[in-house]
């Protein structure tokens, strides 16, 4: 055997790994006997005792060889420990041919040149500014005019599918902002350039979330779109000056129509009111005037009834009411019938006005 002496007896000779006198007979290389180190201890003992002998006897020779070798390649297994962080996946792979992922911790594959590790960051969000540039930003609407966008999108890896982030797009970052600038093309082709960026604004940063998505899982690209968002919508800087002006005006004039509407609202209910209380004093008036008529042609009727019976007492009635109420209001002078002069007249009216009688 190899580690017997060099006259090849089974007795208790020296092999090169033992010190001569030391062990058993038929004691291996490993200085425990036949079967071996029985320990990690043991081996690492037993390895470094070996080394010690071999550079001590010259040149590699036999198992000496072997031995270096198996130290070499339990090193270089143990280079295949790697550690995962917690936002990360790691993507095992064998002669560059995917085999499975590992979660977060410490795990274990071949190592290089075998096999190999990739370990994405799948929870970082990313986000991407689109239309800085200005050949990027200047988009046709759907009425035909050039509208300046510029938007943001932020976006992270899938972590059900990063071997498909990893494996199926050769550059990621500029994948999806391809694919967010041709879905916002497409919205903004289809919508009208006042609605962009008035009703419509808000419907479009979803709807382009959700047209990236579908084609980027179209694509497998194992890319997850989190929001959209609209940084800015203008006309082409050469006339946004005149745009400006124009909505200036347009605000102008919906002010004065929400003024003029205003004053409608006030003058129309007040114009109702007052034509409602003429109407209602017309009316009044009508019925007035009607029950006086009616009430003086009754009048009429009853005097006449009294004249055919007795037409002189009528008369004389009627004469005595009429100046009655003719000089009922007026300054009186009362003169004698037979020509005697002024008769004296007490006013009791006047002085009872006067407070004479307090």
């Amino acid at each position: 055997m190899p580690w017997s002496n060099n006259n090849g007896g089974n007795g208790g000779g020296n092999s090169p790994w033992q010190p001569k006198g030391q062990g058993p007979k038929n004691q291996g290389p490993w200085g425990q006997g036949p079967n071996g180190p029985q320990n990690a201890d043991d081996l690492f003992k037993w390895l470094s005792d070996g080394f010690n002998n071999l550079t001590a006897k010259g040149p590699l020779h036999g198992r000496g060889l072997w031995l270096v070798l198996a130290l070499g390649v339990v090193l270089w297994l143990l280079t295949g420990f790697y550690t995962v962080q917690t936002n990360e996946i790691g993507l095992n792979m064998i002669f560059g041919r995917y085999t499975g992922k590992t979660e977060a911790g410490l795990n274990y594959n071949l190592p290089y040149p075998i096999g190999s590790v990739v370990k994405p960051a799948v929870t970082d969000r990313k986000s991407i500014d689109i239309g800085m540039a200005s050949e990027e930003s200047l988009m046709l609407t759907g009425d035909e005019n050039i509208a300046d966008v510029k938007f943001r999108v932020i976006w992270q890896i899938d972590p059900a599918h990063p071997e498909d982030f990893v494996f199926n797009l050769r550059n990621q970052s500029e994948t999806v902002r391809a694919v967010a600038e041709s879905a916002m093309r497409e919205l903004v082709g289809r919508t009208d350039f006042q609605k962009i960026i008035t009703a419509d604004r808000k419907n479009i940063e979803p709807a382009t979330q959700e047209l990236m998505q579908g084609v980027l899982n179209s694509y497998k690209a194992g890319v997850v779109i989190l929001q959209v968002q609209l940084l800015q919508v203008d006309p082409p800087p050469p006339v946004i000056n005149a745009y400006k002006d124009v909505i200036a005006s347009q605000q102008d004039r919906q002010r004065l129509s929400n003024e003029a509407d205003a004053y409608a609202n006030k003058v129309v209910p007040e114009a109702r009111g007052a034509a409602a209380r003429i109407s209602q004093q017309a009316d009044g008036y009508l019925s007035q005037s009607v029950a006086e008529a009616k009430g003086q042609v009754s009048r009429f009727n009853q005097i006449y009834e009294q004249y055919k019976r007795a037409p002189d007492v009528t008369r004389e009635r009627l004469y005595l009411e009429t100046m009655e109420r003719v000089l009922g209001g007026a300054d009186k002078i009362i003169l004698d019938k037979n020509g005697s002069g002024v008769v004296p007249y007490l006013p009791l009216d006047e002085l009872k006005a006067q407070g004479v009688g307090k």
